[in-house]
């Protein structure tokens, strides 16, 4: 039995209602379903669980989640006019033969860090 995929990242959260209305209206992923101490996402196939912790072990920043994104400098305009907490701008990480690596990395509202990637072929 091999793994198959992600199914799920988990994503701590203080405040539960400012975080979902920030992958809800700035992010603009489709909300599954939430409850008084979580909220579900959708993102390609993968879940997105914002969580209020349970216990203080787990009230830390989560790993930094890679949103890949077809035009990278769009997107960052448009978070940006909406307030959203750049570090830095868009900007190339590697290039492999044609196709650069762009990247962006951005706070959501509960300072977890997240970032934007596009693969740009030249």
């Amino acid at each position: 039995m091999s793994i198959q995929k992600v199914g799920q990242i988990g994503i701590p959260v203080k405040n539960l209602d400012r975080a979902l209305a920030f992958y809800r209206d700035d992010l603009a992923l489709p909300l599954l379903f939430n409850t008084d101490t979580m909220a579900f996402f959708d993102c390609g196939g993968v879940r997105l669980l914002l969580s209020l912790p349970e216990k203080e072990q787990f009230a830390h920043a989560s790993s930094v989640i890679y949103f890949q994104i077809e035009d990278i400098r769009a997107k960052y305009e448009e978070l940006l006019a909406k307030g959203v907490n750049f570090v830095g701008e868009p900007h190339v990480v590697a290039k492999i033969g044609d196709t650069e690596t762009w990247m962006v990395f951005f706070r959501d509202s509960e300072e977890n860090t997240l970032a934007f990637m596009s693969e740009v072929n030249g």
